[in-house]
């Protein structure tokens, strides 16, 4: 995914994060849906499925609102960004534990997104620190 960024975006420590965890979050919903595309024994599809659509739609948002804040000065549309990426972090986190429940291997690597998410959380919050 390349935006054209000037060059201090793509240094930011942050904004690197976001980029490692949409990389992750791709190759685990490609790999968990390898396991949970096939139908039940009742015709009916594993409702898990939808979660791994959700983990790359959150994780690719992350980014662009990093992007979006760093380049906003005023500070109360900042602060919307800022609790935005919150939003974000959290949904995701919590569809990496609904998708631990799924019936695949694939759920051994939802671990290791979560904590590039705490990882990223903390960043996250030191960036925000240093912008304000």
């Amino acid at each position: 995914m390349n935006y054209n960024l000037p060059l201090h975006f793509s240094e930011l420590p942050v904004y690197q994060k976001a980029m490692d965890i949409l990389v992750l979050s791709r190759s685990i919903s490609t790999y968990l849906n390898q396991d949970l595309k096939y139908l039940n024994a009742d015709g009916s599809e594993d409702p898990h499925i939808y979660f791994t659509g959700d983990i790359i739609q959150q994780s690719t948002n992350l980014a662009p609102q990093i992007i979006n804040a760093e380049q906003e000065s005023c500070s109360d549309k900042k602060n919307k960004y800022f609790e935005s990426l919150d939003r974000l972090t959290t949904r995701l986190y919590r569809n990496c534990k609904r998708l631990e429940m799924a019936n695949s291997n694939g759920r051994d690597y939802l671990p290791i997104l979560r904590g590039e998410l705490r990882k990223f959380r903390k960043l996250k919050h030191h960036w925000m620190m240093m912008t304000l």
